[in-house]
């Protein structure tokens, strides 16, 4: 392995594979659709999510498996505008939320971003 600062910069710009969020093992629900984290980045930032507010957080995994495009007005709902076509937010408390694509033809969730309600939605 090469010092090579230029090797090192190439290495961390590379993304993970998807994870799949840890929070399956917390749902007895039947899921029908895959739900995974971006990267391990994002998995981090949920687990961190679990622990600061598990009841709400199960309830938005749970319903992300089950009906992730069903619109909850004030809670579930798609983001406007060309920069976030297909991208959905969920919010899981006042302060914090979880931003995600859905696909639904492979029934699967990518969650992108879970943490602080930020000033402007992240992009996917």
């Amino acid at each position: 392995m090469s010092d090579n600062p230029a090797e090192n910069a190439k290495v961390e710009n590379v993304e993970p594979p998807e994870v799949e969020l840890t929070a399956s093992a917390l749902s007895e629900i039947e899921s029908t659709w895959l739900v995974v984290a971006k990267n391990r980045r994002v998995n981090r930032d949920w687990e961190a999510l679990m622990q600061r507010h598990p009841e709400n957080t199960r309830r938005c995994y749970e319903d992300l498996c089950t009906a992730p495009t069903t619109r909850q007005p004030g809670r579930v709902f798609p983001l406007k505008g060309k920069l976030y076509q297909g991208a959905w937010e969920y919010e899981v408390t006042k302060g914090d939320r979880v931003f995600y694509v859905p696909n639904q033809e492979q029934l699967k969730i990518v969650v992108y971003y879970a943490g602080k309600h930020p000033n402007s939605a992240p992009k996917p």
